[in-house]
């Protein structure tokens, strides 16, 4: 529905720069395109070392070009790193904020939390939040406890809301919403989609250069994510080398693995390294792709490819698998965190299984049926790790040998049969069930924030607690499923 912009009310999100190209800025651009009708927007952008910081942008005559919304309203405000309570306290004397909207891991925003009385007694909190994994997560309960409104982008999230915050979460909206893909960015490839651009032979142009102009690669596999340990791209590519030893040298000659990473970073490791001492290259391809590219370019890149494989140990959603989806392109991905969403896993009851505290992920296998679309490599290795701000969290290994199997699963499928999984994977990520396209991701913000609006109840200034006993915290729900 179109609100007047006089009439509309104001959210200020902090987040990254909604200009940029990380995840959250990504995603957090397409919330603000999709919902300007409804809502104005005030951004404060970070970015390490920003170079625009302290300047005022207004944006709004480019994202009015963007989505046609004539009297759309938005700010930016260049911020090295996610701010800080003077700036937010500047921001709330200059402008009528009516929510504020939060979106990256917690621990950036204590300084947002230790203020929250404060700012609740006047404006609600929202946080569009995510965790990676069990066990749940106590030492965030301060935070959750904050927030008017906790959106979780994975089903895993919301069950770790709702089991971190116990009895208080009846006390809190918690709503599920998913990433959403923009269907317009990310399509199938053919020459009818791009003769009207004239792009279809700058596609073919690109694919070749992918593969330095070798001519006959018939299978692609593809990752997309950043060289961090957590990742598992040197599993990968052990992965791969094990899947062409499996097909035969002659055979693998016709194949290819394309890595869309940063081939050396000091939070992962050399992978050029790793490419010359398991990959010989006489009939091992495998190719970095290292520099920035185009929305266009990224889905030339998933049109390339036959399958996307994510190994990562850890993962709260995992977008490179919706939008290789949105392009209709099949997903292999490590059972874990938001991604097994996306592999829409069926439950005993024949519905798309969602995580409890009996069964807070399928992980341990629990349930084999999933879409047609996806290649599940189940963990074979769950063990505890941790750091002092996040004391615990279980890290799910998959081994490389599961990998390969899963690359050779899909390549065993004929390209019609591929085809067919990818056509099934874009109509199910653009469903009502799914609700992972852009439209429909605005569309539950829209809802969500509308509700808490319409129900705030301000924080009060002070609490009286009776000082009593206190009871025990632990993980209440099971470890073993």
């Amino acid at each position: 529905m179109m609100i007047k912009k006089e009439d509309r009310k104001t959210v200020l999100m902090l987040c990254d720069d909604i200009r940029m190209h990380s995840g959250i800025a990504t995603m957090a651009r397409e919330i603000v395109f999709g919902t300007v009708q409804h809502y104005n927007w005030i951004n404060l952008g970070a970015a390490i070392k920003h170079p625009e910081e302290g300047k005022a942008l207004d944006l709004s005559k480019s994202v009015s070009d963007a989505t046609g919304v004539e009297d759309a309203s938005v700010m930016l405000y260049p911020n090295s790193g996610y701010g800080d309570a003077q700036k937010l306290r500047q921001l709330l004397a200059v402008h009528k904020i009516d929510a504020i909207f939060i979106f990256t891991d917690p621990r950036y925003w204590t300084w947002l939390f230790d203020i929250e009385r404060e700012i609740r007694q006047h404006t609600p909190l929202v946080y569009l939040n995510i965790w990676d994994n069990y066990p749940a997560p106590l030492y965030n309960r301060g935070y959750y406890e904050s927030c008017d409104l906790l959106m979780g982008i994975s089903k895993q999230t919301v069950n770790i809301n709702k089991l971190v915050l116990g009895e208080k979460a009846k006390d809190k909206k918690i709503k599920y919403i998913p990433h959403g893909i923009n269907e317009k960015d990310f399509y199938k490839i053919t020459a009818d989609t791009e003769k009207d651009k004239g792009d279809y032979d700058k596609y073919l142009e690109f694919r070749e250069n992918i593969f330095e102009n070798k001519k006959d690669i018939e299978y692609v596999v593809f990752f997309n994510s950043r060289n961090i340990r957590r990742k598992s791209a040197p599993d990968l590519i052990v992965a791969y080398r094990a899947f062409c030893d499996s097909i035969g040298k002659e055979a693998a000659k016709k194949c290819a693995l394309v890595l869309h990473t940063a081939p050396v970073d000091t939070n992962g490791t050399d992978l050029r390294k790793v490419k010359e001492a398991m990959c010989d290259p006489s009939y091992v391809n495998v190719y970095f792709s290292g520099q920035k590219l185009s929305t266009q370019q990224m889905n030339w890149m998933y049109n390339l490819a036959d399958l996307t494989v994510l190994p990562s140990s850890n993962e709260g959603w995992g977008l490179s698998l919706t939008e290789s989806m949105m392009a209709e392109t099949m997903i292999a991905a490590n059972v874990t965190g938001g991604m097994q969403d996306q592999m829409r896993f069926v439950d005993d009851n024949g519905e798309w299984y969602t995580p409890n505290s009996d069964i807070p992920s399928n992980h341990r296998g629990t349930y084999k049926e999933h879409g047609a679309w996806s290649v599940p490599i189940f963990p074979t290795n769950i063990s505890l790790v941790g750091s002092v701000p996040t004391p615990y969290i279980f890290d799910d290994r998959c081994s490389f040998e599961d990998i390969a199997y899963a690359i050779e699963q899909a390549y065993n499928l004929t390209p019609e049969e591929r085809s067919k999984n990818g056509k099934l994977a874009r109509e199910w990520v653009t469903s009502e069930e799914a609700k992972m396209s852009a439209v429909n991701m605005s569309l539950n913000v829209i809802d969500a924030i509308d509700e808490t609006l319409r129900d705030f109840k301000p924080r009060s200034k002070f609490d009286i607690i009776k000082v009593e006993e206190a009871k025990r915290d632990y993980v209440e729900h099971q470890l073993l499923y």
